[in-house]
Formats: C-alpha cells, sequence, structure tokens
C-alpha cells in the first residue's frame, strides 16, 4: 500500500462531511490541514481522485499525489509519529 495526499478546495454548495466520511473510510489516514489529508491505499491516485471526484459539486477542486520519500511539515493537526511512519 502507499500513502497519497489528497487536497481539495470544495465549492459553496458541498458536503464536506460527506468527503471527510469518504476519506476516512481508507481506514489508514491523517488530518493534515483543513483541507489535505494523507490515506494509505492500494488504489491509485487516479481511483482515489475519481472516488472523492463524484462526491463534488462542479468548480470543487481536487489534488491527489503519491507521497515521495522527503517530507517537511510545522504545526500540522494529525500527529507527528503518524507522519513519521506513513510518509
Amino acid at each position: 500500500m502507499a500513502t497519497y495526499i489528497i487536497s481539495y478546495d470544495l465549492s459553496e454548495d458541498a458536503d464536506y462531511a460527506e468527503v471527510i466520511a469518504a476519506i476516512k473510510a481508507y481506514g489508514t489516514w491523517a488530518h493534515i490541514t483543513q483541507s489535505t489529508w494523507a490515506v494509505k491505499s492500494s488504489e491509485s491516485a487516479v481511483e482515489i481522485r475519481d472516488n472523492l471526484a463524484a462526491l463534488m459539486p462542479d468548480g470543487s477542486r481536487l489534488f491527489v499525489v503519491k507521497s515521495g520519500s522527503g517530507a517537511a511539515w510545522r504545526n500540522v493537526m494529525c500527529k507527528n509519529t503518524w507522519l513519521k511512519e506513513h510518509l
């Protein structure tokens, strides 16, 4: 399984709870910033994008990228240990 970073800007009429529930359904996740998450998945970035995009109204932005080997952060919402272990 790989770790993916998900970032989004939802349009005004979006159902945040539905999108967040779909992200959490991946099982292993971290809420990094207000609209940035990390998930562990055996799906591809395209599959994750398509699954989440189906829940987002037109005008929403979505970015999914497979995590690389280098990362740095400051004052994130999740635990540093999660990021160190999974990124």
